[in-house]
């Protein structure tokens, strides 16, 4: 034991408790054991380690095995929470407060108390929400895209598990099927419901109790969407996840699990051999990955970007982008320079409007991938853009690698090039000298700024989830 550590605190409440049930004072039990009454009391307030013999000694006095004096629970509930309260002032959330600790002496009722103590928990959920804002998501973004750039944007042990789970599936070849999917969740000890009455905050909910995992119907029948949710829903449990502590936990999760759905969509071993053999040929294609598989286009070209290094030997960069020219998502290791702010972070950035990413907007025909090369200050580029629409708004998803890397793709003989000087302003940022100078003082725009970026994220235990529309939920299921 250390002096403070909650251990010694926990052993001088024992003390206290067992001298107070015999109706001892300090100094009496303090004679009895050789010590004085203060030094007891430094005993008894935790700040002080006792040697071996000292707690032979005072569980003689206070006629109690010393197994019992030494047991790691608080002897009460009184005692429970007036060490709570010392840990909460001790703490350095309210050190930051400026306030005085106060002294649970036998003046405080147990009822005042449980309020103190209950004011103290909320004091410190608030603070652990208010950890999940803007600035803080942007940090761990920022933080979570370097981490998989070192890594090559691959993980070898999801990798593994994800074969593991689909070969014992029963899945051989092709899409994996909803059943066999199911088969993955029965194996686990689960099995899929499909209701119309989840909360709007929630994807999925796993009922741990029940042996359940809610999904919304299907909007599309055979859709690679409900199959990815329910293998994110699992994925939860084999990797052995709890509740996150932090933002960045919170974000590694979330990676986690749809790298572990992406890999069971699309099984590593099948996966290669499809795009090795397409390399060979010299015509890979995103497009071509996606319909293989059965999986959406982004599904399909952030999976590329998880082989491609370690199994194609080949540098890869990947954009989502908004229909406004915001990058919702990216991904580099081939030098491509996307654009930050000044703290490195690339979400809501503006993407150049001479990249494929953008101009492909522009095209009437979007049912297949646009080609185009681009010169940028870091070397010329060839990028495959596909665009698409949510009921919100359009986007883009663009794969694409450096000039030298372009022989092993489709679409590689395409004529569309473009310069980009970006991140120079002048290059499609800045208005040119004489247009700035005609409307200088002359307009007003009223700027629209983007949600993801600048709101807080809401509250609960984790991010963006509605704890009591959870519980309520499972609640109206419980007896399903």
């Amino acid at each position: 034991m250390k002096a403070g550590t909650p251990d010694l605190a926990i052993l001088g409440q024992r003390i206290r408790h067992f001298r107070g049930e015999r109706g001892l004072t300090l100094d009496q039990v303090g004679e009895m054991v050789g010590l004085a009454g203060s030094q007891l009391s430094l005993i008894e307030n935790g700040k002080r380690e006792p040697k071996l013999s000292t707690l032979d000694a005072l569980a003689l006095a206070l006629d109690v095995e010393l197994a019992e004096l030494l047991a790691r629970e608080a002897p009460s509930r009184r005692a429970a929470l007036e060490l709570e309260l010392g840990r909460a002032q001790s703490s350095p959330l309210y050190a930051s407060l400026g306030l005085p600790p106060i002294r649970p002496g036998r003046g405080i009722s147990d009822e005042s108390l449980e309020a103190i103590v209950g004011l103290h928990r909320e004091l410190q959920r608030r603070a652990s929400e208010a950890i999940a804002t803007p600035e803080e998501a942007r940090r761990a973004n920022t933080d979570l895209r370097e981490r998989m750039r070192e890594r090559a944007n691959y993980l070898p042990d999801i990798e593994l598990l994800a074969e593991e789970q689909v070969r014992a599936s029963g899945h051989r070849t092709g899409a994996l099927t909803h059943r066999e999917v199911s088969v993955m969740a029965e194996r686990l000890g689960f099995q899929l419901i499909y209701v119309n009455d989840l909360p709007d905050s929630t994807r999925s909910i796993t009922d741990l109790a029940n042996g359940r995992i809610y999904l919304p119907p299907a909007s599309i029948p055979g859709g690679h969407g409900l199959r990815s949710m329910a293998l994110q829903a699992m994925a939860h449990r084999l990797l052995g996840h709890t509740p996150p502590a932090s933002y960045d936990e919170f974000l590694w999760q979330r990676l986690e699990i749809n790298y572990f759905a992406a890999a069971c969509l699309m099984p590593q071993e099948a996966s290669v051999a499809f795009l090795q053999a397409a390399k060979k040929e010299k015509r890979l294609a995103i497009e071509d990955f996606r319909d293989a598989f059965g999986v959406t286009h982004e599904a399909a070209a952030l999976r590329f970007t998880n082989l491609a290094t370690s199994q194609l030997d080949m540098t890869v960069h990947f954009l989502r982008v908004a229909g406004d020219g915001a990058l919702l998502k990216g991904y580099e290791n081939d030098g491509l320079p996307l654009p930050t702010d000044v703290t490195g972070s690339i979400e809501g950035q503006w993407v150049c409007k001479q990249w494929s990413a953008r101009r492909a907007f522009e095209h009437t025909n979007r049912t297949t991938e646009n080609y185009q090369y681009t010169d940028t200050p870091a070397g010329t580029f060839w990028d495959a853009t596909q665009t698409g629409r949510t009921d919100a708004a359009e986007f883009s998803i663009t794969v694409g690698v450096p000039f030298n890397q372009a022989k092993w793709f489709r679409g590689r003989e395409t004529t569309v090039r473009a310069v980009s000087t970006c991140p120079d302003e002048a290059c499609c940022r800045r208005a040119p000298d004489g247009l700035a100078e005609r409307w200088a003082g002359k307009a007003w725009p009223s700027a629209r700024l983007h949600a993801h970026v600048l709101s807080p994220l809401p509250s609960g235990t984790f991010p963006g989830v509605d704890d009591a529309e959870v519980y309520e939920f499972l609640e109206a299921h419980a007896d399903h």
